[in-house]
């Protein structure tokens, strides 16, 4: 599989790209701050749910990686914002029943995190060297 390079354009059948490039911004607090606005769509309506925050720290794993399980979560968008400066990998595939051939493979770079999209198949967090 190739990996190719996470842009809005190319995640948006996933979800969004989390990055300050290309997005609406303005100052505030005095001029002190600049604020870049409305990055993901959160959706986590269905079944009465709630946004909630976590961090978490993955350990680098080795490539090639055997991809051995995927997950999705229905009722549910779900954001990663890294805090490090490394790339990870973004494994997804589309909603729907899970196709191994329709998986896609999307390097990220410092400065940008990820929103799933409800319901769309992905790896957990891949953390590279």
């Amino acid at each position: 599989m190739k990996i190719q390079k996470l842009t809005r354009d190319a995640f948006a059948a996933f979800g969004d790209v989390i990055t300050k490039e290309g997005a609406h911004h303005y100052s505030i607090n005095d001029g002190t701050t600049e604020r870049f606005h409305d990055l993901a769509q959160i959706d986590v309506a269905d079944g009465h749910g709630k946004p909630l925050v976590s961090l978490m720290q993955g350990q680098p794993r080795q490539l090639p990686l055997k991809v051995t399980t995927m997950e999705r979560h229905p009722l549910g968008s779900q954001a990663f914002i890294p805090l490090s400066q490394n790339p990870y990998l973004v494994l997804v595939a589309p909603r729907g029943e899970f196709k191994p051939h329709e998986l896609n493979a999307f390097l990220a770079h410092a400065g940008q995190g990820i929103n799933y999209a409800k319901g769309v198949w992905h790896h957990a967090l891949v953390a590279t060297l």
